[in-house]
């Protein structure tokens, strides 16, 4: 197996082990990066097809099993944008979470919060 796989499945799990263990929201968030990064690595690992080339086919008859498939690589790209959205998203949400609460721990918003969940004025 190659060290690059072992380098994806390490960077999943930290990424898993900062999300489950750290208080702080914004290490959560990291930690989702983190997760998302390794998962976008595997899968690209996975697709790699040695002695293969792109996949322009050239006049003429040739076998399909020496072209690499395109689809994994355009799916990860998807994956990526899909991450900055994401990363868009939370980046407002703890904006506005430090805002009201003055802190991004979750027990001093938990702590903070009424029982209804609406946030303080």
């Amino acid at each position: 197996m190659s060290y690059a796989y072992w380098i994806a499945v390490a960077l999943l799990m930290l990424g898993l082990y900062t999300m489950i263990v750290h208080r702080n929201l914004f290490k959560k968030f990291v930690g989702m990066t983190i997760f998302q990064t390794a998962i976008i690595l595997f899968f690209l690992l996975v697709s790699i097809k040695r002695d293969a080339s792109i996949p322009i086919v050239p006049p003429g008859t040739t076998a399909a099993a020496g072209f690499m498939n395109p689809l994994p690589h355009a799916l990860m790209l998807t994956a990526i944008v899909v991450a900055v959205a994401t990363a868009g998203v939370a980046f407002a949400i703890l904006i506005r979470l430090h805002a009201a609460y003055g802190s991004l721990e979750e027990d001093v918003i938990g702590a903070a919060t009424p029982g209804d969940g609406t946030p303080p004025r």
